[in-house]
Protein backbone atom coordinates (compact mmCIF):
# COMPACT_ATOMS: atom_id res chain seq x y z
CA UNK A 1 0.00 0.00 0.00
CA UNK A 2 1.58 3.31 -1.09
CA UNK A 3 1.22 5.74 1.83
CA UNK A 4 2.96 8.45 -0.20
CA UNK A 5 -0.13 8.93 -2.39
CA UNK A 6 -2.06 10.30 0.62
CA UNK A 7 -2.33 14.14 0.41
CA UNK A 8 0.40 15.62 2.60
CA UNK A 9 1.77 19.06 3.43
CA UNK A 10 4.31 18.60 0.66
CA UNK A 11 1.42 17.85 -1.72
CA UNK A 12 -0.34 21.05 -0.62
CA UNK A 13 2.79 23.17 -1.02
CA UNK A 14 3.31 21.62 -4.44
CA UNK A 15 0.15 23.17 -5.96
CA UNK A 16 1.73 25.66 -8.34
CA UNK A 17 -1.42 27.79 -8.70
CA UNK A 18 -1.47 28.48 -4.94
CA UNK A 19 2.13 29.82 -4.88
CA UNK A 20 2.61 28.74 -1.26
CA UNK A 21 6.17 29.09 0.03
CA UNK A 22 7.70 27.32 3.04
CA UNK A 23 9.27 29.83 5.43
CA UNK A 24 10.62 27.30 7.97
CA UNK A 25 13.99 25.77 7.11
CA UNK A 26 13.29 22.10 6.45
CA UNK A 27 16.27 21.26 8.66
CA UNK A 28 14.34 22.72 11.63
CA UNK A 29 11.50 20.23 11.12
CA UNK A 30 11.27 16.64 12.26
CA UNK A 31 12.20 13.99 9.70
CA UNK A 32 9.25 13.38 7.38
CA UNK A 33 7.25 16.31 8.77
CA UNK A 34 6.32 17.49 5.26
CA UNK A 35 5.17 13.98 4.27
CA UNK A 36 2.63 13.38 7.03
CA UNK A 37 -0.97 12.98 5.80
CA UNK A 38 -3.10 16.12 6.16
CA UNK A 39 -6.71 15.45 7.18
CA UNK A 40 -8.13 18.94 6.72
CA UNK A 41 -7.37 22.65 6.26
CA UNK A 42 -8.96 25.17 8.63
CA UNK A 43 -8.58 28.91 9.27
CA UNK A 44 -8.87 30.91 12.50
CA UNK A 45 -7.54 34.15 13.99
CA UNK A 46 -8.37 33.18 17.57
CA UNK A 47 -5.62 33.50 20.16
CA UNK A 48 -6.42 29.92 21.19
CA UNK A 49 -8.21 27.99 18.40
CA UNK A 50 -7.20 24.56 19.73
CA UNK A 51 -10.62 23.63 21.24
CA UNK A 52 -12.04 23.76 17.72
CA UNK A 53 -9.31 21.89 15.86
CA UNK A 54 -8.72 18.26 14.90
CA UNK A 55 -5.48 16.28 14.74
CA UNK A 56 -3.28 16.32 11.61
CA UNK A 57 -4.66 19.65 10.46
CA UNK A 58 -3.16 22.63 8.64
CA UNK A 59 -4.21 25.94 10.20
CA UNK A 60 -4.42 29.21 8.25
CA UNK A 61 -4.37 32.63 9.90
CA UNK A 62 -4.08 36.33 8.93
CA UNK A 63 -2.26 37.14 12.19
CA UNK A 64 -4.77 39.65 13.61
CA UNK A 65 -4.47 37.97 17.03
CA UNK A 66 -0.77 38.78 17.45
CA UNK A 67 0.52 41.85 19.27
CA UNK A 68 3.60 43.67 18.00
CA UNK A 69 6.96 42.38 19.29
CA UNK A 70 5.26 39.83 21.55
CA UNK A 71 7.75 36.93 21.56
CA UNK A 72 6.20 35.19 24.63
CA UNK A 73 2.75 35.41 23.07
CA UNK A 74 3.98 33.93 19.78
CA UNK A 75 5.80 31.13 21.61
CA UNK A 76 2.72 30.27 23.71
CA UNK A 77 0.51 30.31 20.57
CA UNK A 78 2.79 27.93 18.66
CA UNK A 79 3.17 25.61 21.65
CA UNK A 80 -0.63 25.29 21.89
CA UNK A 81 -0.83 24.32 18.21
CA UNK A 82 1.93 21.72 18.50
CA UNK A 83 0.34 20.12 21.56
CA UNK A 84 -2.99 19.92 19.68
CA UNK A 85 -1.37 18.08 16.76
CA UNK A 86 -1.43 20.84 14.14
CA UNK A 87 0.94 19.92 11.31
CA UNK A 88 1.60 23.37 9.83
CA UNK A 89 0.65 27.04 10.06
CA UNK A 90 -0.11 29.09 6.95
CA UNK A 91 0.18 32.88 7.26
CA UNK A 92 -1.95 35.06 4.98
CA UNK A 93 0.32 37.96 4.12
CA UNK A 94 -0.95 41.48 3.36
CA UNK A 95 -4.31 41.24 5.12
CA UNK A 96 -3.45 42.62 8.57
CA UNK A 97 0.32 42.32 8.37
CA UNK A 98 2.80 42.24 5.54
CA UNK A 99 3.97 38.81 6.70
CA UNK A 100 4.67 36.76 9.79
CA UNK A 101 6.70 38.49 12.46
CA UNK A 102 10.25 37.50 13.30
CA UNK A 103 8.95 36.32 16.69
CA UNK A 104 6.44 33.95 15.06
CA UNK A 105 9.05 32.63 12.61
CA UNK A 106 11.47 31.97 15.49
CA UNK A 107 8.78 30.31 17.63
CA UNK A 108 7.82 27.95 14.77
CA UNK A 109 11.47 27.08 14.13
CA UNK A 110 12.08 26.38 17.83
CA UNK A 111 8.97 24.17 18.08
CA UNK A 112 9.58 22.37 14.76
CA UNK A 113 6.24 23.59 13.33
CA UNK A 114 6.16 24.14 9.57
CA UNK A 115 5.29 27.75 8.67
CA UNK A 116 4.41 28.77 5.12
CA UNK A 117 3.39 32.00 3.42
CA UNK A 118 0.04 32.49 1.66
CA UNK A 119 0.07 35.31 -0.94
CA UNK A 120 -2.50 38.11 -0.51
CA UNK A 121 -4.42 37.19 -3.66
CA UNK A 122 -4.86 33.52 -2.70
CA UNK A 123 -8.04 33.04 -0.62
CA UNK A 124 -7.96 30.52 2.20
CA UNK A 125 -10.97 28.86 0.58
CA UNK A 126 -8.88 28.06 -2.50
CA UNK A 127 -6.35 26.22 -0.31
CA UNK A 128 -9.07 24.26 1.49
CA UNK A 129 -10.69 23.41 -1.87
CA UNK A 130 -7.41 22.24 -3.37
CA UNK A 131 -6.81 19.95 -0.43
CA UNK A 132 -10.40 18.64 -0.49
CA UNK A 133 -10.08 17.84 -4.20
CA UNK A 134 -6.78 16.06 -3.57
CA UNK A 135 -8.44 14.02 -0.80
CA UNK A 136 -11.34 13.11 -3.11
CA UNK A 137 -8.94 12.10 -5.89
CA UNK A 138 -6.95 10.01 -3.44
CA UNK A 139 -10.10 8.34 -2.04
CA UNK A 140 -11.30 7.47 -5.56
CA UNK A 141 -7.88 6.05 -6.46
CA UNK A 142 -7.84 4.00 -3.25
CA UNK A 143 -11.33 2.61 -3.93
CA UNK A 144 -10.36 1.72 -7.49
CA UNK A 145 -7.18 0.09 -6.20
CA UNK A 146 -9.17 -1.87 -3.61
CA UNK A 147 -11.59 -3.18 -6.24
CA UNK A 148 -8.70 -4.23 -8.48
CA UNK A 149 -6.98 -6.04 -5.58
CA UNK A 150 -10.19 -7.82 -4.58
CA UNK A 151 -10.58 -9.07 -8.15
CA UNK A 152 -6.97 -10.26 -8.10
CA UNK A 153 -7.58 -12.11 -4.82
CA UNK A 154 -10.67 -13.77 -6.27
CA UNK A 155 -8.64 -14.99 -9.28
CA UNK A 156 -5.87 -16.23 -7.00
CA UNK A 157 -8.38 -18.18 -4.91
CA UNK A 158 -9.33 -20.22 -8.00
CA UNK A 159 -5.79 -21.50 -8.50
CA UNK A 160 -4.84 -25.07 -7.47
CA UNK A 161 -3.31 -23.93 -4.15
CA UNK A 162 -5.93 -21.27 -3.63
CA UNK A 163 -5.23 -20.25 -0.05
CA UNK A 164 -1.49 -19.98 -0.56
CA UNK A 165 -1.97 -18.05 -3.81
CA UNK A 166 -4.45 -15.67 -2.14
CA UNK A 167 -2.11 -14.82 0.72
CA UNK A 168 0.85 -14.41 -1.65
CA UNK A 169 -1.21 -12.01 -3.78
CA UNK A 170 -2.30 -10.12 -0.66
CA UNK A 171 1.34 -9.70 0.42
CA UNK A 172 2.34 -8.53 -3.06
CA UNK A 173 -0.48 -6.00 -3.34
CA UNK A 174 -0.02 -4.59 0.15
CA UNK A 175 3.76 -4.68 -0.21
CA UNK A 176 4.29 -6.24 3.19
CA UNK A 177 4.70 -9.50 5.12
CA UNK A 178 1.57 -11.65 5.49
CA UNK A 179 1.49 -14.74 7.71
CA UNK A 180 -1.12 -17.43 8.35
CA UNK A 181 -1.22 -19.15 11.75
CA UNK A 182 -3.28 -22.33 12.08
CA UNK A 183 -5.64 -23.19 14.94
CA UNK A 184 -2.73 -24.51 17.02
CA UNK A 185 -0.86 -21.19 16.72
CA UNK A 186 1.85 -22.58 14.44
CA UNK A 187 2.91 -20.56 11.40
CA UNK A 188 1.47 -22.37 8.39
CA UNK A 189 2.35 -19.90 5.61
CA UNK A 190 4.19 -16.62 5.28
CA UNK A 191 4.84 -14.36 2.32
CA UNK A 192 7.15 -13.21 0.93
CA UNK A 193 9.57 -14.53 3.59
CA UNK A 194 9.99 -14.83 7.35
CA UNK A 195 8.94 -11.83 9.45
CA UNK A 196 11.85 -9.44 9.92
CA UNK A 197 10.92 -8.58 13.50
CA UNK A 198 10.09 -10.02 16.91
CA UNK A 199 8.49 -13.27 15.74
CA UNK A 200 8.25 -14.60 19.32
CA UNK A 201 6.12 -11.65 20.41
CA UNK A 202 3.82 -12.20 17.45
CA UNK A 203 3.54 -15.94 18.20
CA UNK A 204 2.68 -15.21 21.85
CA UNK A 205 -0.04 -12.74 20.82
CA UNK A 206 -1.47 -15.30 18.37
CA UNK A 207 -1.57 -17.97 21.09
CA UNK A 208 -3.33 -15.56 23.45
CA UNK A 209 -5.98 -14.64 20.85
CA UNK A 210 -6.65 -18.30 20.00
CA UNK A 211 -6.89 -19.22 23.69
CA UNK A 212 -9.47 -16.46 24.20
CA UNK A 213 -11.51 -18.02 21.39
CA UNK A 214 -13.34 -14.87 20.24
CA UNK A 215 -13.13 -13.06 16.92
CA UNK A 216 -10.84 -10.06 17.32
CA UNK A 217 -8.06 -7.98 15.83
CA UNK A 218 -4.97 -6.66 17.56
CA UNK A 219 -1.95 -4.54 16.68
CA UNK A 220 1.42 -4.92 18.37
CA UNK A 221 4.94 -3.66 17.97
CA UNK A 222 7.35 -6.40 16.82
CA UNK A 223 10.75 -4.78 16.90
CA UNK A 224 10.69 -1.99 14.33
CA UNK A 225 7.50 -3.35 12.78
CA UNK A 226 3.79 -2.96 13.55
CA UNK A 227 1.93 -6.23 12.99
CA UNK A 228 -1.85 -6.39 12.98
CA UNK A 229 -3.46 -9.75 13.73
CA UNK A 230 -6.94 -10.81 12.62
CA UNK A 231 -8.65 -14.00 13.79
CA UNK A 232 -10.86 -15.89 11.38
CA UNK A 233 -13.59 -18.41 12.03
CA UNK A 234 -16.50 -18.20 14.46
CA UNK A 235 -16.27 -17.44 18.16
CA UNK A 236 -15.47 -20.70 19.91
CA UNK A 237 -14.42 -22.26 16.58
CA UNK A 238 -11.48 -20.13 15.44
CA UNK A 239 -9.66 -21.47 12.39
CA UNK A 240 -6.52 -19.42 12.85
CA UNK A 241 -5.01 -15.94 12.64
CA UNK A 242 -3.77 -13.82 9.73
CA UNK A 243 -0.97 -11.36 10.49
CA UNK A 244 -0.10 -8.31 8.38
CA UNK A 245 3.07 -6.25 8.84
CA UNK A 246 1.51 -2.91 7.92
CA UNK A 247 1.84 0.22 10.05
CA UNK A 248 -1.16 2.05 8.54
CA UNK A 249 -4.38 0.26 7.62
CA UNK A 250 -7.05 2.48 6.12
CA UNK A 251 -10.64 1.50 5.28
CA UNK A 252 -9.72 0.17 1.82
CA UNK A 253 -6.83 -1.94 3.09
CA UNK A 254 -8.99 -3.29 5.91
CA UNK A 255 -11.68 -4.21 3.40
CA UNK A 256 -9.12 -6.10 1.31
CA UNK A 257 -7.82 -7.94 4.38
CA UNK A 258 -11.40 -8.80 5.35
CA UNK A 259 -11.91 -10.27 1.88
CA UNK A 260 -8.73 -12.34 2.23
CA UNK A 261 -9.87 -13.54 5.68
CA UNK A 262 -13.24 -14.60 4.27
CA UNK A 263 -11.53 -16.49 1.45
CA UNK A 264 -9.14 -18.12 3.93
CA UNK A 265 -12.07 -19.23 6.05
CA UNK A 266 -13.87 -20.66 3.02
CA UNK A 267 -10.73 -22.43 1.83
CA UNK A 268 -10.13 -23.96 5.25
CA UNK A 269 -13.78 -25.03 5.47
CA UNK A 270 -13.36 -26.87 2.18
CA UNK A 271 -10.08 -28.32 3.44
CA UNK A 272 -11.85 -29.53 6.58
CA UNK A 273 -14.43 -31.35 4.49
CA UNK A 274 -11.61 -33.06 2.62
CA UNK A 275 -9.87 -33.75 5.92
CA UNK A 276 -12.99 -35.43 7.32
CA UNK A 277 -13.09 -37.70 4.29
CA UNK A 278 -9.38 -38.39 4.66
CA UNK A 279 -9.83 -39.23 8.35
CA UNK A 280 -12.54 -41.76 7.52
CA UNK A 281 -10.29 -43.35 4.91
CA UNK A 282 -7.35 -43.47 7.34
CA UNK A 283 -9.57 -45.13 9.95
CA UNK A 284 -10.38 -47.88 7.46
CA UNK A 285 -6.71 -48.23 6.49
CA UNK A 286 -5.79 -48.50 10.17
CA UNK A 287 -8.22 -51.41 10.51
CA UNK A 288 -6.44 -53.07 7.58
CA UNK A 289 -3.00 -52.45 9.12
CA UNK A 290 -4.16 -54.00 12.39
CA UNK A 291 -4.69 -57.24 10.50
CA UNK A 292 -0.94 -57.10 9.68
CA UNK A 293 -1.71 -56.59 5.98
CA UNK A 294 -0.06 -53.31 4.83
CA UNK A 295 -0.58 -53.62 1.07
CA UNK A 296 -3.95 -51.87 0.95
CA UNK A 297 -2.60 -48.90 2.91
CA UNK A 298 0.56 -48.80 0.79
CA UNK A 299 -1.38 -48.83 -2.49
CA UNK A 300 -3.83 -46.19 -1.24
CA UNK A 301 -1.31 -43.80 0.30
CA UNK A 302 1.54 -44.42 -2.11
CA UNK A 303 4.04 -44.75 0.74
CA UNK A 304 4.15 -45.81 4.37
CA UNK A 305 6.78 -44.88 6.96
CA UNK A 306 9.92 -46.97 6.41
CA UNK A 307 10.37 -50.17 8.40
CA UNK A 308 11.34 -50.76 11.09
CA UNK A 309 8.53 -48.53 12.21
CA UNK A 310 7.06 -47.57 15.58
CA UNK A 311 3.40 -47.25 16.49
CA UNK A 312 2.28 -44.58 18.96
CA UNK A 313 -1.11 -44.20 20.61
CA UNK A 314 -2.52 -40.98 22.08
CA UNK A 315 -5.73 -40.89 24.07
CA UNK A 316 -6.71 -37.31 23.19
CA UNK A 317 -5.68 -34.19 21.31
CA UNK A 318 -6.77 -31.88 18.46
CA UNK A 319 -6.77 -34.40 15.63
CA UNK A 320 -6.87 -31.92 12.73
CA UNK A 321 -4.10 -29.76 14.17
CA UNK A 322 -1.92 -32.80 14.84
CA UNK A 323 -2.49 -34.17 11.35
CA UNK A 324 -1.59 -30.74 9.93
CA UNK A 325 1.55 -30.66 12.08
CA UNK A 326 2.73 -34.04 10.76
CA UNK A 327 1.92 -32.97 7.20
CA UNK A 328 4.17 -29.92 7.65
CA UNK A 329 6.95 -32.19 8.92
CA UNK A 330 6.58 -34.15 5.69
CA UNK A 331 6.61 -31.00 3.56
CA UNK A 332 9.60 -29.47 5.35
CA UNK A 333 11.72 -32.46 6.31
CA UNK A 334 10.35 -35.28 4.19
CA UNK A 335 9.18 -37.30 7.22
CA UNK A 336 6.55 -39.82 6.11
CA UNK A 337 3.90 -40.54 8.73
CA UNK A 338 0.52 -42.20 9.05
CA UNK A 339 -2.05 -40.77 11.46
CA UNK A 340 -5.50 -42.27 12.03
CA UNK A 341 -8.24 -42.16 14.63
CA UNK A 342 -10.49 -44.98 15.81
CA UNK A 343 -12.27 -46.08 18.98
CA UNK A 344 -8.94 -46.74 20.71
CA UNK A 345 -7.71 -43.16 20.24
CA UNK A 346 -5.23 -41.59 17.88
CA UNK A 347 -2.66 -43.85 16.23
CA UNK A 348 0.60 -42.48 14.81
CA UNK A 349 2.97 -44.57 12.73
CA UNK A 350 6.51 -43.32 12.06
CA UNK A 351 9.81 -44.71 10.95
CA UNK A 352 11.85 -45.66 14.03
CA UNK A 353 14.43 -43.01 13.09
CA UNK A 354 11.78 -40.28 13.51
CA UNK A 355 11.02 -41.18 17.15
CA UNK A 356 12.05 -37.68 18.32
CA UNK A 357 9.01 -36.09 16.65
CA UNK A 358 6.76 -37.74 19.24
CA UNK A 359 8.39 -35.72 22.04
CA UNK A 360 7.76 -32.55 20.07
CA UNK A 361 4.11 -33.30 19.33
CA UNK A 362 3.43 -34.37 22.94
CA UNK A 363 4.88 -31.10 24.23
CA UNK A 364 3.15 -28.92 21.64
CA UNK A 365 -0.33 -30.37 22.12
CA UNK A 366 -0.04 -31.32 25.80
CA UNK A 367 -0.93 -35.00 25.33
CA UNK A 368 0.32 -38.38 26.58
CA UNK A 369 1.68 -40.89 24.06
CA UNK A 370 2.52 -44.57 24.38
CA UNK A 371 5.18 -45.89 21.97
CA UNK A 372 5.80 -49.43 20.76
CA UNK A 373 9.10 -51.16 20.19
CA UNK A 374 10.40 -50.99 16.57
CA UNK A 375 8.71 -53.62 14.38
CA UNK A 376 7.88 -54.59 10.82
CA UNK A 377 4.43 -54.15 9.27
CA UNK A 378 3.79 -57.88 9.66
CA UNK A 379 3.71 -57.19 13.41
CA UNK A 380 1.64 -53.98 13.30
CA UNK A 381 -1.16 -55.36 15.49
CA UNK A 382 1.34 -56.40 18.13
CA UNK A 383 3.07 -53.01 18.01
CA UNK A 384 -0.32 -51.27 18.29
CA UNK A 385 -1.15 -53.32 21.39
CA UNK A 386 2.24 -52.40 22.87
CA UNK A 387 1.57 -48.70 22.31
CA UNK A 388 -1.84 -48.92 24.00
CA UNK A 389 -0.33 -50.80 26.95
CA UNK A 390 2.37 -48.15 27.33
CA UNK A 391 -0.24 -45.37 27.17
CA UNK A 392 -2.38 -46.98 29.87
CA UNK A 393 0.65 -47.16 32.17
CA UNK A 394 2.21 -43.82 31.25
CA UNK A 395 1.40 -42.13 34.56
CA UNK A 396 2.57 -38.53 34.48
CA UNK A 397 5.01 -38.97 31.61
CA UNK A 398 4.32 -37.26 28.28
CA UNK A 399 5.85 -40.08 26.21
CA UNK A 400 6.38 -43.61 27.54
CA UNK A 401 8.09 -46.49 25.77
CA UNK A 402 6.58 -49.96 25.94
CA UNK A 403 10.04 -51.39 26.69
CA UNK A 404 10.17 -49.20 29.81
CA UNK A 405 6.89 -50.54 31.22
CA UNK A 406 7.26 -54.16 30.09
CA UNK A 407 9.99 -54.82 32.67
CA UNK A 408 7.38 -54.83 35.44
CA UNK A 409 6.12 -58.29 34.49
CA UNK A 410 2.77 -59.72 33.41
CA UNK A 411 0.99 -59.09 36.70
CA UNK A 412 1.90 -55.39 36.61
CA UNK A 413 0.68 -55.18 33.03
CA UNK A 414 -2.81 -56.44 33.89
CA UNK A 415 -3.27 -54.09 36.83
CA UNK A 416 -5.78 -51.39 36.00
CA UNK A 417 -8.26 -49.21 37.83
CA UNK A 418 -10.87 -51.94 37.39
CA UNK A 419 -8.64 -54.71 38.82
CA UNK A 420 -7.61 -52.49 41.73
CA UNK A 421 -11.26 -51.87 42.60
CA UNK A 422 -12.04 -55.60 42.41
CA UNK A 423 -9.00 -56.50 44.53
CA UNK A 424 -9.86 -53.98 47.25
CA UNK A 425 -13.42 -55.32 47.35
CA UNK A 426 -12.18 -58.90 47.76
CA UNK A 427 -9.74 -57.89 50.52
CA UNK A 428 -12.20 -55.66 52.39
CA UNK A 429 -13.36 -58.37 54.95
CA UNK A 430 -9.76 -59.24 55.74
CA UNK A 431 -8.74 -55.61 56.21
CA UNK A 432 -11.80 -54.84 58.30
CA UNK A 433 -10.97 -57.75 60.62
CA UNK A 434 -7.33 -56.60 60.95
CA UNK A 435 -8.41 -53.05 61.72
CA UNK A 436 -10.91 -54.19 64.39
CA UNK A 437 -8.87 -56.87 66.14
CA UNK A 438 -5.33 -55.73 65.52
CA UNK A 439 -4.58 -59.02 63.81
CA UNK A 440 -2.09 -59.15 60.95
CA UNK A 441 -3.81 -61.59 58.61
CA UNK A 442 -3.09 -59.72 55.36
CA UNK A 443 0.62 -59.47 56.08
CA UNK A 444 0.63 -63.11 57.16
CA UNK A 445 -0.84 -64.17 53.80
CA UNK A 446 1.65 -62.03 51.85
CA UNK A 447 4.68 -63.43 53.71
CA UNK A 448 3.29 -66.98 53.44
CA UNK A 449 2.97 -66.69 49.65
CA UNK A 450 6.38 -65.02 49.34
CA UNK A 451 7.86 -68.11 51.06
CA UNK A 452 6.10 -70.52 48.67
CA UNK A 453 3.59 -71.46 51.47
CA UNK A 454 6.35 -73.20 53.47
CA UNK A 455 5.21 -73.13 57.11
CA UNK A 456 8.61 -73.32 58.82
CA UNK A 457 10.19 -70.48 56.83
CA UNK A 458 7.04 -68.33 57.04
CA UNK A 459 6.67 -68.76 60.80
CA UNK A 460 10.31 -67.89 61.27
CA UNK A 461 9.96 -64.76 59.12
CA UNK A 462 6.90 -63.66 61.12
CA UNK A 463 8.36 -64.67 64.47
CA UNK A 464 5.39 -66.87 65.39
CA UNK A 465 4.80 -70.59 65.99
CA UNK A 466 3.83 -72.70 62.97
CA UNK A 467 0.54 -73.68 64.69
CA UNK A 468 -0.29 -69.97 65.05
CA UNK A 469 0.50 -69.56 61.36
CA UNK A 470 -1.89 -72.38 60.38
CA UNK A 471 -4.64 -70.81 62.51
CA UNK A 472 -4.14 -67.43 60.85
CA UNK A 473 -4.19 -68.94 57.36
CA UNK A 474 -7.40 -70.82 58.12
CA UNK A 475 -9.05 -67.71 59.58
CA UNK A 476 -8.00 -65.61 56.54
CA UNK A 477 -9.32 -68.23 54.13
CA UNK A 478 -12.64 -68.21 56.00
CA UNK A 479 -12.91 -64.42 55.81
CA UNK A 480 -12.08 -64.44 52.10
CA UNK A 481 -14.35 -67.39 51.36
CA UNK A 482 -11.53 -69.15 49.56
CA UNK A 483 -9.94 -72.58 49.67
CA UNK A 484 -6.21 -71.85 49.71
CA UNK A 485 -5.19 -75.48 49.33
CA UNK A 486 -4.86 -75.30 45.52
CA UNK A 487 -2.33 -73.47 43.35
CA UNK A 488 -4.94 -71.56 41.26
CA UNK A 489 -6.51 -70.19 44.46
CA UNK A 490 -3.13 -69.13 45.81
CA UNK A 491 -2.17 -67.54 42.47
CA UNK A 492 -5.40 -65.54 42.42
CA UNK A 493 -4.79 -64.47 46.03
CA UNK A 494 -1.25 -63.28 45.12
CA UNK A 495 -2.60 -61.27 42.17
CA UNK A 496 -5.28 -59.78 44.42
CA UNK A 497 -2.72 -58.72 47.02
CA UNK A 498 -0.49 -57.18 44.28
CA UNK A 499 -3.38 -55.20 42.79
CA UNK A 500 -5.06 -54.17 46.04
Amino acid sequence: MDIATTPTLRTLLGHAELRLSLLSPETSLADGALDLPVRWVHNSDLVDPTPFLADDLVLLTTGSQFADSDAPGATAYVDRLVRRGVLALGFGSGVHRLGPSDELIAACADAGLALFDVPYDIPFLAIARAHAEAMATHAYARRSWALEVQRALAVAALRPRGLEATLAELARRLGCWVGLFDSSGAIAQQHPAALDGDADAVADAVAEMLARGTTASRSLDAGEHTVTLFTFGRTGQLKGVIGVDLSVIDAEARGIITTAIAMAGLSLEQSEQLARGRRRMHTQLLASLRTDEPELARRTLGALPPAPMIVANADAGPVDAMVGWFERQRAVGGTVSFVAEDADGLTICLGAASRGLLDQVAERFGIRIGVSAPAGYGEFSHAHAQAMTALRRSGGDRVIEYLDVASGGVLDAVVSAETRTLARTRLAPLRAHDATTGADLERTLRVWLEHDTRSEQTAAALGIHRHTLRARIAQAASLLGADLGSFPARAELWATLRAG
